[in-house]
């Protein structure tokens, strides 16, 4: 048989005052940790446009003073969301989008640089465009519906009826942008030259009129 000694309550209570102590001081030398770490993380720089306007000298050459470029070779950034500009100006700089051009224009381009730049682009208002009468049918049923029987989901899907994208998730705006350059994209998300998952599942299964079509209507978007 075993035999229970019996406990001293004045031992047990000490031991209990004794445990707290030590647990309240943990607990307050934690939270003391958590608020100083707050304290000394900076917080998300947010752009400043008037900064982006003095720095978008070099952007100028080629996409304009207000960021509505002359020619479709390069895109408006003008009303372009500001999330969207910084991801892309981020990606040349870091080496995940190639262009030789923007890749070196990027190359000393600080997150605050950034930040201002996509600040000052997103405040400007885009040039209108206009879409090709003879690819107005098609390109409208392919950016609202899709095609189903190919296995093109509709553009609209992410992008908005009008084209206005979704800054939140880096859709990107498409209204008023030069056909010829989202052209040019599409044909470079189905070669899988541009790696987006997304963008080559749906360019994937688009012929050259498709494209065509699509990027002539989302030009005269509005």
């Amino acid at each position: 048989m075993y035999t229970i000694a019996p406990v001293d309550c004045r031992v047990l209570r000490e031991e209990n005052r004794r445990m707290k102590q030590i647990w309240m001081a943990a607990a307050f030398s934690m939270v003391t940790s958590m608020a100083h770490a707050a304290e000394t993380v900076a917080p998300e720089y947010v752009g400043d446009a008037a900064q982006g306007q003095a720095k978008s000298a070099a952007c100028a050459a080629c996409h304009g003073q207000d960021g509505n470029s002359a020619v479709a070779d390069y895109p408006k950034l003008a009303g372009q969301h500001a999330s969207y500009l910084a991801s892309t100006l981020k990606a040349y700089r870091d080496g995940v989008r190639v262009n030789a051009i923007m890749q070196g224009l990027a190359a000393a381009l600080s997150d605050e640089d950034i930040a201002d730049l996509a600040a000052y682009y997103s405040e400007q208002d885009i040039t209108p465009g206009a879409t090709d009468p003879a690819l107005l049918a098609r390109g409208e049923a392919l950016y609202r519906f899709g095609d189903q029987d190919k296995g093109i989901s509709a553009c609209a899907a992410c992008h908005g009826p009008t084209g206005q994208g979704v800054g939140s998730a880096l859709f990107p705006a498409l209204n008023a942008q030069w056909a010829g350059y989202t052209e040019a994209q599409l044909k470079l998300f189905r070669e899988g030259t541009r790696e987006n998952v997304m963008m080559n599942g749906v360019a994937k299964n688009m012929s050259d009129a498709d494209i065509a079509a699509v990027s002539s209507y989302v030009e005269g978007l509005r």
